[in-house]
């Protein structure tokens, strides 16, 4: 079996193997502190492991690379893989000789230095899984026990948090402390660190938001397309996604502009300043991060299945919106999002709006609510937030 550190099996786990089995390099890429060393350890516990992050390691991998990798001809996993990115054109020339399954696994928490090399590199030769935070289901299959939402909105769900039972404010203080004075440099050379820093926490002020880049820009006190490199590399890290607006306009005028959101609310949580649970309950952002926990929620149901989540949110610009709108089994799913635990009949007006607007393309309509009661409306069906993935049964 397969399991992270904390015993909590990852869903992931099946389709790594099977994949494994099918493609000589598979590569595993999400924010650092996601589970990803974890997991491939111990799916694969026959294969010898380095990380790139030791300079030692580094220093042979990038100085010697085809004796490094001979070392390691019955396979390997590497472990941030980006620190010595010319390893790609050796590993391409490997499988290509031996034409061997699972032969290479790797890993990384750069997505831009990550992706550049394994698309150009590895076409075809590459299977890319991309493992977020712990899932509400992985941590339910674990017996854990299920509150309220308001738990994740503060602990988030990272691996190390409920491992360790660490206390979040500490623990994500150091993660974006370490993350800047790190993973910042080895995308770009950013000399105020302490700029990007307010930069990162503005973002956390902005999420769920339709992004302005030149307001976020001035309010940082940098200009637009300084704002734009740097949230490039907040995307790239794993940090931050943007979430696209549906295209079908239906002889509607829509908004070009994405919605800025954090992969994991716990994070978003720490930079908001929120010291305690309690806190939430008063919070003006609490709608945002409720947003963040589902729609993450959403997307590691199909990267845990290995398939891209194909999330947008519809709005138009006189600001009718549905917060979610899915493309599944060739049916555009409409999804609203509210964090209130008492079901009101405004909570479908806009499902009921755009379901007409879309007619025959619109499938079943969704509501996710902060509460934990599921309905089988005639119109709407309900599900609690814990049942959030429940919208692609």
């Amino acid at each position: 079996m397969c399991y992270s550190l904390i015993m909590i099996k990852r869903i992931m786990q099946d389709q790594l193997i099977q994949l494994a089995a099918k493609y000589p390099v598979v590569s595993v890429i999400g924010p650092r502190q996601s589970g990803k060393t974890t997991l491939v350890k111990a799916c694969f516990p026959e294969k010898s492991y380095v990380s790139l992050e030791d300079p030692d390691k580094r220093e042979y991998a990038l100085n010697d690379p085809r004796g490094f990798l001979s070392d390691h001809r019955d396979g390997v996993i590497l472990d941030e893989v980006q620190r010595a990115p010319h390893l790609f054109s050796y590993i391409q020339t490997i499988v290509d000789q031996y034409n061997d399954s699972g032969l290479y696994i790797l890993t990384g928490s750069n997505n831009y230095l990550l992706q550049e090399n394994l698309s150009q590199t590895l076409a075809g030769r590459v299977a890319i899984l991309k493992l977020l935070p712990l899932s509400i289901e992985e941590l339910k299959n674990a017996g854990y026990q299920i509150n309220n939402y308001e738990e994740y909105l503060f602990k988030g769900l990272y691996p190390r948090i409920y491992d360790r039972q660490l206390d979040p404010e500490t623990w994500y203080t150091s993660y974006i402390q370490t993350y800047v004075e790190r993973d910042v440099r080895l995308i770009k050379n950013i000399t105020d660190l302490g700029a990007f820093q307010r930069f990162i926490k503005l973002c956390a002020g902005r999420t769920g938001q339709l992004l302005n880049l030149s307001a976020l820009g001035s309010d940082c006190g940098i200009s637009h397309n300084t704002a734009k490199s740097w949230l490039s590399i907040l995307e790239s890290s794993f940090i931050v996604f943007m979430l696209q607006p549906h295209f079908e306009n239906f002889n509607k005028r829509l908004v070009k502009q994405p919605k800025l959101y954090f992969y994991d609310p716990g994070l978003t949580a720490s930079l908001l300043g929120i010291d305690t649970e309690q806190q939430l309950n008063t919070h003006y952002l609490k709608g945002g991060l409720f947003e963040t926990l589902i729609l993450t929620e959403l997307a590691k149901y199909r990267y845990n299945k290995g398939l891209e989540p194909h999330i947008y949110f519809w709005r138009d610009n006189k600001g009718s919106e549905v917060d979610c709108i899915l493309e599944h089994q060739n049916s555009l799913i409409p999804v609203e999002i509210k964090a209130g635990k008492t079901i009101s009949n405004d909570f479908f007006k806009m499902l009921h709006y755009w379901s007409k607007l879309a007619s025959d393309k619109a499938g079943i309509p969704y509501l996710i609510y902060g509460g934990t009661e599921s309905q089988n409306r005639s119109t709407v069906r309900v599900k609690g937030w814990h049942e959030a993935i429940h919208v692609y049964n």
